[in-house]
């Protein structure tokens, strides 16, 4: 029966299997091989050893600007981010009478575009006719015309807003998980005379170590292919203010055509997110037993 089973998980994971390698491991073994050399559309890749690199890590300011705001943006994602997501679910657990209303209307941002969200925060903070600057004009200030996307000082701050408050992914993977933790121990807790504050940290809180973990490696990774929207709003402008390393790549190799060079830096995304997996996979202990 072992053996008939056997025999049968392979015939279903092989197509799979296949698959993964024709489309994933092909692709990520060409880019780490191509990432050596010189490559430009029309012209064959040749071989120019740790070139790229080199110049990656030691004379390339958009590559490091670039870095740093992805790393930001990491950072961010899956600290407030999750965190909001978080705190959202254990008050829509309380199932007060707004609960189901305000998880749907939560949700709303997450369903659209990341095209059409950049067209609504494109037209909200538009400096003639958007919604923020003409609530400051009516406030007051009549001249006030803020350019909130193509401002140094407000460009990176305004792309962040348009993505890291909205985590209604989070909190329905954390209200998932808060379902599945039995109501005895709730009861339990509340016949000792627990509050519901200690409830959610004493109870609640300690048993979404591992959703947490998972939340924050979701929430982390997504920022390393986070396009759409800076696309929409900024470009990666002005300058290379909001650049990171997903339009860095796509500038790269499709506005500069130099393809070898971009490879490289997708080399160093891909390492970059299985660091970032590693860590939090430790961080948070995620597939050991709940203490």
């Amino acid at each position: 029966m072992v053996r008939k089973n056997k025999g049968y998980i392979t015939l279903f994971l092989l197509p799979t299997v296949v698959l993964f390698i024709i489309v994933y491991a092909v692709s990520i073994v060409i880019l780490f091989g191509t990432s050596f050399t010189e490559w430009s559309s029309g012209r064959k890749p040749v071989f120019i050893g740790l070139a790229n690199y080199i110049q990656l890590f030691t004379d390339d300011s958009d590559f490091r600007k670039s870095f740093l705001n992805t790393g930001v943006w990491v950072l961010l994602q899956s600290t407030i981010h999750v965190a909001i997501g978080t705190v959202f679910a254990i008050i829509l657990n309380m199932k007060e009478f707004y609960w189901k209303f305000a998880r749907t209307v939560y949700m709303f941002p997450n369903i659209i575009s990341g095209a059409a969200v950049g067209m609504l925060f494109l037209c909200m903070l538009n400096p003639d006719f958007g919604a923020v600057n003409s609530i400051v004009r009516l406030f007051g200030n009549a001249d006030y015309a803020q350019n909130w996307f193509m401002d140094y000082t407000t460009a990176f701050f305004s792309v962040t807003m348009t993505w890291l408050p909205y985590a209604a992914v989070v909190t329905i993977l954390i209200l998932a998980e808060i379902a599945a933790i039995p109501e005895s121990l709730f009861e339990s807790a509340r016949i000792d005379g627990a509050s519901e504050l200690k409830i959610n940290f004493y109870i609640i809180l300690p048993m979404l170590r591992n959703i947490i973990g998972t939340c924050v490696i979701l929430a982390g990774t997504s920022m390393l292919q986070k396009m759409d929207i800076i696309m929409m709003t900024t470009g990666g402008g002005p300058g290379n203010e909001t650049m990171n390393l997903p339009i860095y790549i796509y500038k790269t190799a499709l506005m500069e055509n130099n393809f070898g060079y971009s490879n490289s830096v997708g080399v160093f995304l891909i390492g970059f997110g299985l660091v970032f997996v590693l860590l939090c996979r430790n961080l948070f202990r995620i597939g050991s037993s709940q203490n």
